[in-house]
């Protein structure tokens, strides 16, 4: 099966990455894809984030009616912080019937070359592009790279900063918000403090 891995830390889970998700998993030839919860980012302050599990329980209600879209849980288990790199090869090895292909906002392919081992991942993996508004790929250095793969997704311009900020200041984001996930967070308080 091929398996598209959309990596995130999804606090919260917001219906543009569903929007970006679902796109995937119909258009691009991929089987599924898997919203890998990220516990921590390198590069993300991890104390602004929500409890790694409360954040997955938000991807599970927020992909439950969606059968191509599964969350994992997988970095969990690694240690941390996580690396693409050492994740990649850690599902190769537990599923080596699959194979496993990156999602990535055009931003993440333009510092893709400050990630670790980042020559290891474009040689082994085939990497799925999502456009930006500020689109500069004519001068990225990957334009013609053959496990570069630019698809004609919608641009979805929500951020989860915007939606937590705003919760904040007890703004109404709920069409921001698969129905459930918002459900969990209003009746959980999150955000809010």
């Amino acid at each position: 099966m091929k398996i598209g891995l959309y990596f995130g830390t999804f606090n919260p889970i917001h219906v543009g990455h569903l929007i970006i998700a679902n796109h995937f998993a119909e258009y691009s030839g991929l089987d599924q894809i898997w919203m890998v919860v990220t516990p921590h980012n390198p590069l993300k302050n991890k104390k602004t984030l929500l409890d790694d599990h409360q954040r997955l329980q938000l991807v599970y209600l927020a992909t439950e009616d969606y059968p191509k879209i599964k969350p994992s849980d997988i970095e969990f288990k690694l240690s941390q912080p996580n690396y693409t790199v050492n994740t990649l090869a850690h599902l190769q090895d537990k599923y080596s019937e699959h194979v496993f292909s990156l999602i990535m906002g055009e931003d993440n392919l333009k510092s893709l070359h400050k990630w670790k081992n980042h020559e290891v991942i474009l040689k082994n993996h085939p990497i799925y592009v999502y456009p930006r508004i500020s689109s500069d790929l004519e001068n990225s250095i990957y334009k013609n790279n053959p496990n570069i793969h630019i698809i004609d997704a919608p641009i979805v311009e929500i951020s989860s900063t915007f939606i937590r900020e705003n919760i904040k200041k007890m703004k109404n984001v709920r069409p921001l918000l698969p129905e459930k996930v918002w459900e969990y967070i209003d009746h959980n308080n999150l955000y809010k403090k």
